[in-house]
């Protein structure tokens, strides 16, 4: 078999050819997770403080919210460039941003500007837009039955920058402060070096692409004519995919079958916007939707028409809305318990908190495949409630905070990989991954906006209050996830 990766790709389309091809990019990305993920925690840790020295600490929070914003809105652009040319390009262009953001926050320490700075930590939010749509890619070439494991498998890779990029920031500080740099640049300068090997090991090694290459292979074993929907949720019953199946998986692709000629360095964009079963441009397919064009608004009308994308969404959405909210106003809860060792008793509660997030994700993942998506999403709404509980009730106790941050980042994990399994399989190829920038736009700018509330509600009330507020939130969540959904002539 003759594969080449600039121009052309040439798959076998048998799925032992495309096993071997998908544990590869696993593997690369994977690698890009780990080096990303200790990018964006390496200097995480001193923004604030950046922001603080320059500006005060009234506007130490603006350094977050601006990292906050540059990743949910360059969700957009990067998912439209994916949407045109594929995974490479835009996963490479994300990162290539976020180390020039990196090298504008180094210039704006040297020359002392708070506006130059909160412009390059918009901009490093490219870097952790990358990070977030890896766990995406994770998904194209998977089989229906596997594809929760292989997403969780590249969330839980970034676990290991997430937790190693902190403990980096002082050898960083050490190493940069030798050569005259200002005080707690070091830490961005890793950064942007972390951010161009990221993108020279994405765009060298993420070949074939496997959007493009999932696209070519849809291409292969969909009939002219035939609607991608109509296979519905034949594989998986609930766990698979809704009201569409067009990613129904290589499993599923006649054995020995060959495309030839397939052209990877991305499809028109009239190609792009036409999805595998179309006869031509403008008209719609069997089911009647209309599914020619790309972008965000075709991506927010894609995900209205299917009920398992909504809930996909919407558990993402809730499940990062309310660990945000819950997390960033624990260490200020913990501070005004007047603890002696206050920094230790943060640093621990939120180590526990993260380690929750991520080191569990491959269980979590593999639940999502084995009892379903759904049953996973519901399983992450009563971890995020019991979260809420203990830690609403744990006053100043740290133990009960600490058991209460570890929940509620096992239940923001069972949510996120669940919801993001959901959301892929339930939208076709021709919009995936505009969709999937909706996604996290809705996120991000849903998390910045749960931050930011969280402040409000515990200074007019408290932290007792916030835990109630964010328990509530996840009640409309729990009714969509409850309800029967009608798709392929029955009720699941």
């Amino acid at each position: 078999m003759r594969t080449t990766v600039e121009r052309k790709v040439a798959v076998g389309v048998d799925p032992t050819t495309v096993g071997r091809l998908q544990r590869r990019t696993l593997l690369v990305l994977a690698t890009t997770q780990v080096i990303g993920g200790a990018a964006v925690a390496v200097s995480f840790t001193v923004s604030a403080l950046l922001a603080a020295r320059m500006g005060g600490t009234s506007v130490s929070g603006l350094a977050q919210s601006a990292l906050v914003v540059g990743t949910a809105l360059f969700a957009v652009p990067v998912t439209r460039v994916m949407t045109l040319r594929g995974r490479r390009p835009g996963l490479g262009l994300a990162y290539g941003i976020g180390a020039t953001g990196a090298a504008l926050v180094v210039v704006a320490v040297a020359w002392g500007s708070l506006p130059l700075l909160l412009v390059g930590l918009f901009l490093f939010g490219a870097g952790s837009t990358a990070n977030m749509q890896t766990r995406y890619a994770a998904a194209d070439l998977a089989e229906p039955a596997r594809r929760g494991r292989h997403l969780s498998l590249v969330v839980w890779a970034s676990a290991i920058g997430s937790i190693a990029g902190p403990n980096l920031a002082p050898l960083a500080e050490r190493v940069w402060q030798r050569w005259g740099f200002v005080e707690y640049s070091g830490p961005f300068l890793m950064s942007a070096v972390a951010f161009v090997m990221a993108a020279l090991v994405v765009v060298g090694a993420l070949r074939p692409d496997p959007l493009l290459t999932a696209r070519a292979l849809d291409r292969a074993r969909t009939p002219r004519g035939v609607d991608d929907r109509a296979v519905g949720d034949r594989a998986v019953g609930d766990r698979a995919v809704g009201d569409r199946a067009v990613n129904a998986g290589p499993a599923d692709v006649a054995p020995k079958s060959r495309l030839d000629e397939v052209d990877a360095s991305g499809p028109t964009p009239e190609a792009t916007a036409r999805p595998a079963g179309s006869a031509t441009p403008g008209t719609a397919p069997a089911s009647g939707r209309r599914t020619n064009a790309s972008g965000l608004r075709a991506a927010a009308r894609e995900v209205a028409a299917s009920p398992q994308a909504r809930l996909g969404l919407a558990a993402m959405a809730v499940g990062h809305a309310v660990m945000v909210g819950v997390m960033t106003m624990t260490p200020v809860h913990i501070d005004h318990q007047g603890h002696p060792d206050t920094l230790r008793v943060i640093g621990w509660v939120i180590s526990v908190h993260v380690a929750g997030m991520y080191l569990l994700s491959p269980v979590v993942g593999w639940l999502t495949d084995r009892v379903g998506r759904r049953t996973v999403i519901l399983g992450g709404i009563g971890l995020l409630v019991a979260a809420c509980t203990v830690a609403g009730l744990s006053g100043p106790h740290t133990v009960g905070l600490t058991v209460g941050l570890g929940l509620l980042g096992m239940g923001w994990s069972a949510t996120m990989v669940s919801g993001s399994t959901l959301l892929t399989e339930s939208v076709g190829l021709a919009n995936r991954a505009s969709v999937q920038g909706l996604a996290d736009l809705v996120m991000g700018l849903g998390g910045a906006t749960a931050g930011a509330l969280a402040g409000v509600i515990v200074a007019w009330s408290s932290y007792a209050a916030l835990t109630v507020v964010a328990g509530l939130v996840t009640v409309p969540l729990l009714a969509a996830a409850l309800r029967p959904t009608v798709y392929s002539g029955r009720v699941a």
